[in-house]
């Protein structure tokens, strides 16, 4: 399949680049230019006048040098004069291959495990990263900003999906457990070291202050439930026997930790908690009482006006600069930021842990950014491509050119020079 070709970005100052990439191409073709005109001149002369030999042989040498380099550097870009010589106009030609190897070279040489740990330690990302957080006008901005992102995504998610994922989620989690097993459990946390005595201690205050406080009430109870013609005074001793037994068998069960009705309720609780998990019948009357609730209109219009209760508290938070929210989001990214600076065990081991956790994210995906880099490189055109590698390095390039016709320049008189010395 043909990939889609990819237009290159445009090269800042382009231009200006163009500019300076044509003068030195003038520079470098008129040093080869003027080296031409000085080998005819001194070639012409150096029968009448020997010494002219030295200046023909390093305009000559001059020559070479300059035309092979010239050959060099344009075999990079395009065909020397247009004539398809092999091995010539490499970028173009070759550009794909190009592209793949320049992938494989940034996979195994910038995106090893070596090298990206070693540049993270470099860095001290989490010992910045906790010295910036340690700032307490730090803490504030990311508290500020939290909050944005906070109101941001409230404000897109839609209300009715919001509720929806509620109802499923939150009440399908409910239906589905069983609900006496969870209070058996937690009746077993409340009777640990006889902690549910209190509450028959709270239960028996409650008791005896609801007795003491209704005894009119008791009294007239107990007048009206015997017969009429039984003296009032009989009536007064029954609300008296009655009202003391009640307060006496209170008083000895609240004074007595080893009252017998207090090994009796220990027991009522242990049964209770052996059938809540064991019972088939109170297992089953716990589901219907569950469904039951979980049925209730109320609880269904609790259910779908959670969500807008919720939105209309994060949004009024996090609009608030001085909501507690974003205060409590700056304190705790300030005492995680300082708990850092201050534990250098901790911030060893988060820095590990950031290690680990981009080295396994760059193992997981350095071979698909190396093949990103050989399909990009690949859908280029490849004379758009030639012309702006060009104008990023051709300037350069040019002194290749020039370099090669003075150096060989040199070359030619020193060889010519040292011929003469020794009569060759």
């Amino acid at each position: 399949m043909q990939t889609a070709e990819i237009a290159l970005q445009p090269i800042q100052d382009e231009e200006q680049k163009q500019v300076q990439l044509a003068s030195m191409k003038r520079r470098a073709t008129g040093l080869l230019v003027l080296a031409c005109a000085v080998y005819i001149v001194s070639r012409a002369l150096e029968t009448r006048w020997p010494g002219f030999g030295y200046l023909r042989a390093t305009a000559e040498a001059a020559m070479i040098g300059g035309l092979a380099d010239w050959f060099a550097v344009t075999a990079l870009f395009r065909y020397p004069m247009g004539v398809k010589i092999p091995h010539t106009a490499i970028i173009p030609n070759r550009k794909d291959r190009i592209g793949r190897s320049l992938g494989n070279f940034v996979q195994n040489n910038f995106l090893s495990p070596a090298v990206i740990r070693t540049r993270l330690r470099s860095a001290q990302a989490a010992r910045k990263g906790a010295e910036w957080l340690a700032r307490p006008e730090h803490g504030e901005s990311v508290g500020r900003h939290a909050a944005a992102a906070v109101s941001g995504v409230v404000q897109v998610l839609r209300d009715e999906d919001v509720q929806e994922i509620i109802q499923d989620n939150v009440m399908g989690r409910l239906r589905r457990t069983q609900v006496t097993p969870v209070v058996a459990r937690v009746l077993s946390l409340v009777t640990q070291d006889n902690r549910h005595q209190e509450l028959l201690d709270s239960a028996i205050r409650l008791l005896g202050r609801l007795v003491d406080e209704n005894h009119g009430m008791i009294r007239e109870r107990i007048g009206r439930e015997t017969p009429w013609w039984v003296p009032t005074q009989v009536d007064d001793k029954i609300f008296e026997k009655l009202v003391g037994s009640v307060e006496k068998t209170l008083h000895e069960v609240a004074s007595d930790p080893g009252h017998p009705l207090r090994a009796r309720f220990n027991e009522a609780v242990a049964e209770f908690i052996v059938r809540l998990q064991e019972s088939p019948h109170t297992i089953e009357r716990g589901e219907a009482f569950k469904e039951e609730v979980l049925s209730h209109p109320a609880v269904r219009d609790y259910s779908a006006s959670l969500w807008g209760d919720l939105k209309a508290s994060l949004l009024k938070n996090a609009a608030d600069p001085e909501s507690e929210f974003r205060r409590r989001i700056g304190h705790a990214v300030t005492r995680v930021g300082q708990s850092l600076v201050e534990d250098e065990e901790l911030l060893d081991k988060v820095e590990l842990w950031i290690e680990n956790a981009v080295i396994y994210v760059v193992e997981q995906y350095r071979h698909e950014i190396a093949g990103l880099i050989s399909t990009t490189v690949a859908a280029w055109d490849p004379d758009d491509t030639t012309r702006k590698i060009e104008l990023q390095i051709g300037k350069d390039l040019q002194f290749i050119r020039i370099n090669g016709t003075l150096v060989g320049g040199l070359a030619g008189l020193a060889i010519y020079a040292i011929g003469r010395m020794f009569g060759v």
